[in-house]
């Protein structure tokens, strides 16, 4: 076994690992901590404005 074998497999477990973490992103069991984490900045910003505290 020398250094090209030891490449080819850090390749190989890298990219299950990037496949991995793409079928996790896009499962349908994250959707809605998703688009709840895509609304945290906007809350924020409604709740300064109308005069209330952040973070309630």
């Amino acid at each position: 076994m020398d250094i090209n074998d030891l490449r080819a497999i850090a390749t190989v477990m890298l990219f299950v690992a990037f496949i991995a973490i793409v079928v996790w992103a896009y499962s349908g069991k994250r959707k809605q901590a998703f688009d709840e984490a895509a609304l945290l900045a906007v809350g924020e910003d409604d709740e300064v404005k109308r005069g209330g505290k952040v973070g309630q």
